[in-house]
């Protein structure tokens, strides 16, 4: 029997392009005044924390992001075309002293506040990387961010490279310390690009660092998630919003790995109050994680808050619609199929127990075929394959194209990519002209 390869799309099949420059923040609508017009039912009902919660998003319904949720309030919705765990709250209140935490739903899909009222968070909202992990564990992600890469010995190979469209590369004997995840700015030792854009839309979170290859060491830190809190009223912040990469280890001076770049945070309100902190941090390591990315869309700001790194900040007008999803015809990209078997509209790389979402025969290298809509001919469109061990990430770039229809403009691009035994994770990034 043939060894079977596994491969993940980690790209949603509707998943928007990491980088949309130029789109517009916000619509305005007429005839209302005292506040935002946020879509929010409240039917998720008031949220108060008073100790240290976690909120399980597993345990978020599937369904369309807007439907009513009062049969499974406080749970949220899991809008796969969207690619977001969506809570439709009444208002928000986190107590001094309470740190809110979230696990993962299976997509890792980031998480969005849709609030009808005021929020004020006095505590800790964290969606934090995690640190490194042993190996050959995976270090977990915040909602909305990318897995860091595990560490194994096997020598003249090298460790895993960190999951996500900006992931560090794996070291080897030859080259050091596994690299730091990228996002809004370079990891440390990281030659892959950055990613998406200073509006947030679509929303994702950091990438993972690499682990280094000795046996002795760590995996590499996960990326900082992703969260929208959109809210009517006003937004209090004096206590934290951290959405920070996990730490790389550094268990001795021969077992190194990177640390996990920031995710991602989008804040709307008609009011943002507060001196607290935001911050969307690489994580330490042997190489840090880059930063994360940050966006402030408000009417009025009253406080003091410390925001790193430096927000991207649009005011807003009195009554304003602010937009939360990507517009209907923007770009959008994803992956058809991989050597000739399609792929699932809403794939999970288990990586194991829940097996591969596409499986192909033995082969050095397969054909991915990549659907991009409203995407200029002219663009760059590449495909990124990170092994789950044992290798560092290859990424190419597509070879040829082809025009599927003119209005919309889909074209299909083909890339051939190197294939390695065992699971791998596949992503496509898009550089428009």
């Amino acid at each position: 029997m043939n060894t079977q390869q596994r491969f993940r799309q980690a790209a949603r099949r509707r998943q928007w392009l990491p980088l949309m420059l130029g789109w517009c923040a916000l619509a305005l609508a007429a005839g209302s005044h005292g506040g935002l017009v946020i879509s929010s039912d409240g039917s998720d009902g008031e949220l108060h924390v008073t100790a240290d919660t976690t909120i399980d998003l597993s345990q978020a319904v599937d369904g369309t992001w807007d439907a009513d949720n009062t049969a499974h309030a406080g749970q949220g919705i899991y809008d796969a075309d969207q690619w977001a765990v969506v809570f439709k709250y009444s208002s928000v209140t986190i107590d001094p002293g309470a740190t809110l935490t979230f696990t993962n739903h299976s997509s890792r899909a980031p998480v969005v506040w849709l609030v009808n009222g005021d929020v004020v968070i006095g505590g800790t909202v964290s969606l934090n990387g995690s640190n490194y992990v042993a190996p050959p564990g995976l270090s977990e992600p915040g909602p909305g961010g990318f897995r860091g890469g595990t560490a194994y010995y096997t020598a003249g190979v090298g460790a895993s490279a960190g999951m996500g469209p900006g992931g560090g590369g794996a070291s080897s004997e030859s080259s050091g310390a596994g690299a730091g995840g990228s996002y809004g700015s370079k990891g440390d030792g990281n030659s892959g690009p950055t990613y998406g854009n200073p509006s947030l839309l679509p929303l994702i979170g950091g990438s993972g660092g690499a682990g280094d290859w000795n046996d002795q060491s760590p995996a590499g830190g996960a990326g900082g998630g992703a969260i929208l809190i959109a809210c009517s009223g006003t937004l209090t912040i004096d206590g934290a919003i951290t959405a920070n990469g996990g730490n790389g280890g550094t268990v001795s001076w021969y077992a190194l790995s990177g640390g996990g770049s920031g995710g991602g945070i989008r804040l709307i309100a008609a009011t943002l109050a507060g001196n607290g902190r935001i911050e969307a941090l690489g994580g330490s390591g042997a190489k840090a994680g880059g930063l994360g990315r940050i966006r402030i869309e408000r009417t009025v700001a009253t406080g003091d808050a410390q925001v790193t790194p430096d927000p991207s900040v649009v005011p807003l007008e009195d009554g304003a619609t602010p937009v939360i999803w990507p517009p209907a015809d923007a770009p959008t990209v994803k992956i058809v199929s991989i050597g000739g078997q399609a792929v699932p509209d809403d794939p999970r790389a288990s990586f194991g127990a829940l097996g591969a979402d596409t499986t192909i025969s033995e082969t050095d290298t397969t054909e991915i075929v990549v659907e991009t809509t409203n995407v200029e001919e002219a663009a760059q469109v590449f495909v990124r394959v990170t092994p789950r061990s044992n290798a560092t990430y290859t990424r190419v770039e597509a070879s040829s194209h082809e025009v599927i229809t003119a209005d919309p403009l889909v074209i299909r691009w083909t890339a051939d990519v190197p294939v390695k035994n065992g699971y791998s994770a596949v992503q496509v990034h898009v550089v428009r002209p």
